[in-house]
């Protein structure tokens, strides 16, 4: 590699030297693996023989995210950049199949790499040399394209569930394509599922969403959804290929989700159960999902109402969702005219309380929302033009809960 210290930047340096200077450091994991790959990374972890007190008392700023398995949180103001410093260690037993059950603190970076779930991932810098640590045959893995667990491969999966997941990721190479999972290790995830049980939900999330955003999701997820991976995950579940790419891993695992015959709201309050999904993220699963082609129509009167009712956010995530069909809608609403006076409604409360002599209440209220939807819909710009739609309402009598307010779709 080099001088590795002169492809660093200056935050990375400080943080380096500072570590050298009490002990010894190595840039681990991930940033060796991208690096090795012509990549450029951002995020950088350190292993480390120094005891996570003296890292502490090394920089001004820590946050001790894993003090009792040696991991000290390095934050640097000035470049807002962080770094999580790990003492070298040995892991115990994993009683649980999620944590090690306890950890010894060490001074060897072979034996601290053994711990590691991938080859790939088990390879270490010296950042004053620039020598690779290799013990585990990490670099021809790498080239290779191969998926291999550090040791036997049915430890490591029984060590930690989410190491199940975490394969499926690390076969996403990027624009480099796919990597293919070493046989063992194909092994070992078969026998293995049932540790999936094992991991949160909230983990679980969380990794799926790394998977989902990368590049070649369509490729990875079909290989998850073969092993039985996704039903694992998502159980009761029906899968659909993901066949378009979206930036989102939310719009994205609601096209993995979206063969699935349940309703909306139904969709949404399994993936919140099973996965912990936000409110917010629900919401947008239940939005799309209910959502059919035909709701695309061209007509101006939808296209206006998907312009005022939607975020920007919003109406992105539908072009993504349905692909071609969607950019073609999406370019569809941008070539019509946005209203002169905007989208806030011309009529309020008070004002149609004195038109229509209605009291405050269930029936103002809707009326007040179809007057501000026919206005977006017919693109009135005067408070008369909009007053003027009460003469095509029986709205004295007529049940209020036929009135829609605006809305998409």
């Amino acid at each position: 590699m080099g001088d590795l210290l002169s492809q660093l930047a200056a935050s990375d340096r400080r943080v380096l030297e500072r570590l050298s200077q009490r002990g010894q450091a190595w840039i681990v994991g991930g940033w060796v693996r991208d690096r090795l790959q012509g990549l450029y990374p951002t995020e950088m972890d350190i292993a480390t023989n120094l005891h996570p007190d003296i890292v502490s008392q090394l920089f001004d700023k820590t946050i001790p995210v894993g003090a009792a398995f040696g991991t000290i949180l390095v934050l640097d103001e000035e470049s807002d950049k962080s770094w999580e410093v790990t003492t070298l260690r040995c892991d115990g037993t994993y009683g649980d199949g999620r944590r090690p059950d306890d950890v010894e603190f060490g001074d060897d970076i072979i034996e601290d790499l053994a711990r590691r779930d991938f080859t790939i991932n088990a390879m270490a810098v010296d950042p004053v040399t620039g020598e690779i640590i290799d013990e585990f045959g990490g670099l021809e893995d790498l080239n290779a394209g191969i998926i291999r667990a550090v040791g036997n491969s049915h430890d490591r999966i029984r060590e930690d569930g989410l190491r199940i997941m975490r394969a499926f990721r690390f076969l996403d190479s990027g624009e480099l394509g796919t990597r293919v999972l070493d046989e063992d290790l194909q092994v070992a995830i078969t026998e293995n599922l049932h540790m999936l049980g094992k991991v949160s939900s909230e983990r679980k999330w969380a990794e799926l969403s790394r998977i989902l955003k990368g590049i070649n999701n369509k490729e990875v997820t079909q290989l998850m959804n073969s092993f039985g991976v996704l039903n694992q995950v998502i159980p009761e579940t029906n899968f659909a290929r993901i066949e378009r790419f979206s930036s989102s891993p939310l719009v994205n695992l609601a096209i993995l989700c979206s063969k699935d015959n349940r309703s909306g709201i139904d969709l949404a309050n399994h993936l919140k159960q099973t996965l912990r999904l936000s409110n917010e993220e629900a919401s947008t699963i239940r939005f799309l999902h209910d959502l059919q082609i035909s709701d695309l129509s061209h007509e101006i009167s939808s296209l206006r109402r998907f312009n005022a009712a939607l975020s920007d956010s919003m109406k992105k995530e539908v072009m993504e969702y349905f692909g071609d069909i969607g950019a073609e809608f999406i370019e569809a609403s941008s070539d019509v005219q946005p209203n002169s006076v905007g989208n806030k409604p011309l009529i309020d409360g008070e004002k149609l309380m004195q038109v229509t002599g209605l009291e405050a209440g269930i029936r103002l209220g809707r009326l007040k929302g179809w007057l501000h939807r026919r206005q977006i819909e017919e693109n009135l710009s005067e408070v008369d033009e909009v007053i003027s739609m009460l003469d095509t309402l029986d709205w004295e009598s007529e049940d209020p809960e036929s009135w829609l307010a605006l809305a998409w779709p």
